[in-house]
């Protein structure tokens, strides 16, 4: 691959990562501070410039490692990545509870509104002039499935992910007080869940890709709803 292809593989995927990855931060910021915590506010991150959103490692770093062997051999990068949280105090909100889930669903439900909004405007990419409107539907699907992969793992019912903060937010009070003493183990057990189970499995012969049966098949069904949903076929 020559250096030319590198930066367009490279443009096509890094405008979606960074939007999909900011915007749900933001989400998160807009509706603790509609619901009475106005900490992310104050700190100027209610807002959907990236910018104000970006983390150093998860933002740039890790996708850019992630995104390297696409450029240097072809296929589709790894989709993996971080914004630096915005800061939520949980006591501030009104109804603390309920409002938990309203903050911590604003995120993965941006995702989403983002894949829909991205699968309707390929019907304006493809009417562009020559190589623009390659470049602008490759950044629209792309947009399509990182916001997806983004919402199905944000929505894995284990804290601190968002929708460990739903259920803690749904379940009876004795359930959820038990699912919340997790949040402090939540990444290890989903990273060696989603992660090394699959590369020990690869290793003993065995299919251990939770991964794909986790988030793969739910970001597939999804995909594929939304852009028949979008006109698509």
């Amino acid at each position: 691959m020559n250096y030319e292809q590198m930066i367009l593989t490279a443009s096509v995927w890094v405008l979606p990562v960074l939007f999909a990855i900011t915007f749900h931060e933001a989400a998160h910021g807009f509706v603790a501070w509609r619901r009475g915590d106005d900490t992310a506010y104050m700190l100027g991150r209610v807002t959907f410039n990236p910018l104000r959103h970006i983390d150093p490692v998860g933002t740039i770093l890790v996708p850019a490692i992630l995104l390297l062997p696409a450029l240097l051999w072809g296929g589709k990068p790894i989709l993996f990545g971080w914004a630096k949280p915005v800061p939520i105090n949980f006591r501030r909100l009104h109804s603390p509870r309920k409002d938990m889930v309203l903050v911590a669903a604003a995120g993965p439900g941006i995702n989403l509104l983002l894949a829909l909004l991205s699968a309707a405007m390929i019907h304006l990419s493809v009417v562009l002039p020559g190589l623009s409107a390659t470049w602008a539907t490759a950044n629209l699907e792309n947009s399509i499935l990182i916001n997806l992969v983004l919402a199905v793992f944000n929505m894995i019912p284990l804290p601190p992910l968002d929708g460990g903060r739903v259920a803690v937010g749904l379940l009876p009070r004795r359930i959820a007080y038990s699912l919340a003493r997790l949040e402090p183990y939540g990444f290890m057990i989903i990273i060696g869940v989603l992660f090394i189970l699959p590369w020990l499995g690869d290793k003993l012969g065995m299919r251990l890709d939770f991964f794909q049966m986790v988030i793969g098949v739910p970001v597939s069904y999804l995909f594929d709803w939304i852009i028949r949903l979008a006109g698509h076929g």
